[in-house]
């Protein structure tokens, strides 16, 4: 889960630093926070926690992993952000963006498939996979509907934007099944074998 989140953090880096346009997530944040005059991190907490609400009626059920979310992703983005170059050359900043992506899907595989709770963004997208959606399907619906919301409220996107919400639904339905860990069972003590 830890390693999932951090690699998410290093994926949006890339992508910010590949400067094509934001992931959908972010270019709704940064819509919200010009209109409301806030810092994007503030909206991105806040926007975390009324996401919460919606996981009611999708009987979605938080766990560490979704506090870890809330908390790591933010921190590593911090931290990573100031230590990438910012490439001029078009195949270059392609090319940050296109590795983000993948490798925010593969953070996306991993700390969902840790099985200690989704995000709160990725709690979305398991419920409504578990409504009998694919995850491939909710993923790009849920991308899709936050792009053009955060265009509307005057976020900025671009090739990379549209790159990112087509290529991630289908990129986690596939990593993920492959990054899910298998659940143990616990191995009976002798005692209770003889009881």
């Amino acid at each position: 889960c830890v390693v999932g989140l951090a690699l998410f953090g290093v994926g949006i880096a890339l992508i910010v630093r590949g400067d094509l346009g934001l992931a959908p997530w972010d270019v709704l944040h940064q819509g919200l926070a010009e209109r409301l005059d806030v810092g994007i991190g503030s909206v991105i907490i806040v926007t975390g926690g009324l996401l919460l609400l919606l996981w009611i009626p999708l009987r979605e059920r938080p766990g560490i992993g979704t506090v870890l979310n809330a908390l790591e992703i933010g921190l590593v983005v911090g931290l990573v952000l100031p230590l990438l170059p910012e490439p001029e050359a078009l195949g270059l900043r392609a090319a940050a963006t296109a590795t983000g992506i993948v490798v925010i899907a593969v953070g996306s595989g991993l700390y969902i498939g840790a099985g200690l709770g989704p995000g709160p963004r990725d709690g979305i997208m398991t419920g409504l996979a578990r409504r009998g959606l694919s995850v491939r399907a909710a993923r790009t619906l849920i991308e899709v509907t936050v792009v053009a919301a955060g265009l509307a409220l005057g976020g900025s996107a671009g090739v990379g934007t549209i790159a990112f919400a087509l290529a991630i639904g289908p990129l986690v339905h596939v990593l993920l099944p492959r990054l899910t860990m298998a659940r143990q069972e616990p191995a009976l003590s002798s005692g209770s074998a003889r009881a």
